[in-house]
């Protein structure tokens, strides 16, 4: 008989969505673990005799600045790297924290219905008529800058997301048989909520929490643009763009280079939840 870990395992790699978004992830993961050892410079080391450097492959290039330097000589690939451990990092725990807040919302309205459903249902409708990005920099400006803020605004402003599909899956789950044997055999509801229908709706959150972890990236890099998110000092994507914008005429790479891996990172994570989507949809794996 066939190991179903080993099946699992077989199905994820003849799944290109999932390859290729799993090794954008796992790329990521990499250079914000070892960005010390990746970085080939200090990412906040001034230099101002080499401000404006291209990338090695053009005329007056440097090689130990591979993808050129910036405005006050820093090096623009070791800025990128770092900037990577900010991104990632509000990336997994901003996610992580509004799939939390939303599934658990969403499994009491979809599971209990009636009052609960219907607070939870208006709470929802009123959060999303919000705009989203202009209420993640209302609240930015209003909880001060710092990573805390980034994270609280991405939760506060995204939770919804989660919290509609999981209600509408909760009410389907709640109806099936098996729901039905649970009550049978004397379980509480809120047991048979954390064990029989929470399990059933996880892979739909594991999908979500993928796309919403590129949703974070975005928000994250649009707060740093601003000047929102970290000091100036920190290297964020956002703050890179911000820069590069000014000089984009002279030094092209300066705000080419962060774009690129904000679009690589997007796309990594949304193509990993649409494989992963195709592989935990039953109605798609027919």
């Amino acid at each position: 008989m066939a190991d179903p870990r080993a099946q699992t395992g077989r199905d994820l790699l003849g799944n290109w969505r999932v390859v290729f978004g799993g090794g954008v992830f796992l790329m990521l993961v990499v250079m914000a673990l070892a960005a010390p050892l990746l970085s080939p410079a200090d990412p906040l080391e001034q230099d101002l005799m080499l401000e404006l450097l291209p990338p090695v492959w053009q005329a007056g290039s440097e090689p130990r600045h591979l993808l050129g330097t910036d405005g006050l000589g820093r090096d623009v690939l070791s800025r990128l790297i770092h900037g990577t451990r900010v991104a990632l990092a509000v990336a997994l725990v901003a996610g992580v924290l509004t799939a939390v807040l939303g599934t658990t919302l969403g499994l009491l309205a979809g599971y209990f219905g009636g009052v609960v459903d219907s607070v939870i249902s208006r709470l929802v409708d009123i959060w999303t008529s919000f705009p989203p990005v202009l209420l993640s920099i209302f609240l930015v400006a209003l909880l001060g800058t710092g990573l805390h803020s980034v994270i609280i605004a991405i939760v506060v402003i995204d939770w919804t997301r989660f919290c509609r599909v999981v209600r509408a899956e909760a009410m389907v789950q709640r109806r099936m048989e098996y729901v039905d044997s649970a009550v049978t055999i004397g379980l509480g509801r809120f047991q048979i909520m954390i064990r029989e229908v929470l399990p059933n709706v996880l892979p739909m959150v594991l999908v979500l929490l993928t796309l919403e972890m590129g949703i974070a990236i975005i928000i994250e890099a649009i707060l740093s643009f601003v000047g929102l998110s970290l000091s100036s000092d920190t290297p964020t994507w956002g703050g890179m763009i911000a820069e590069g914008r000014q000089m984009i005429h002279q030094a092209w790479w300066m705000m080419t280079f962060p774009l690129g891996l904000i679009i690589l990172s997007v796309l990594g994570m949304n193509t990993l939840g649409d494989g992963l989507r195709a592989m935990l949809d039953p109605v798609l794996r027919r």
